[in-house]
């Protein structure tokens, strides 16, 4: 059985990792928590350096949990530094999650990205966040298998204003 039919029918197992505020995720502790898939993750990073965005990891308190924001950094026309954040990125127990939240009114421009069957149905079904006008797309990842889909979405997401 894939990995993804596994984790639809077994959620509530999923166990978020990194909870300790004392505790960095330094790439030794991060090795520890992926196991076999820090292969996944250090190839992850390696995309992500060709992409110009940067994990920036910070213990968020109301969420009691290390996360890595994804920051795409760049020099405006008048030279002023801007940031933007692409991804969220959490530990869970063998797998890491790479969280987008885009725009609602940009869901129907989404469905002619170079992406997955499975992730344009991801983006045609997502919910939208309460009275806020954005959803959430979210990726289990522990394998490469994602990275295309995931690459499309993070330069889709830079390229948003």
């Amino acid at each position: 059985m894939k990995r993804d039919q596994a984790m639809s029918k077994n959620k509530s197992a999923d166990i978020q990792l990194l909870r300790d505020p004392n505790i960095q995720p330094t790439n030794d502790v991060i090795a520890a928590i992926l196991g076999e898939q820090y292969a996944a993750y250090t190839q992850f990073l390696g995309m992500l350096a060709g992409s110009d965005v940067t994990p920036q990891w910070r213990y968020y308190t109301d969420g009691k949990a290390w996360l890595a924001k994804g920051l795409y950094q760049w020099k405006s026309v008048r030279g002023t530094d801007k940031e933007k954040t692409i991804f969220w990125l959490s530990m869970w127990d063998g797998f890491f999650k790479v969280s987008f939240f885009f725009a609602e009114k940009v869901r129907v421009s989404m469905q002619g990205l170079a992406v997955s069957e499975n992730t344009k149905r991801m983006i045609e079904d997502a919910k939208q966040m309460g009275k806020l006008k954005f959803f959430p797309l979210i990726f289990d990842v522990c394998s490469d298998d994602l990275f295309d889909d995931l690459s499309t979405l993070i330069d889709y997401q830079k390229s948003i204003k």
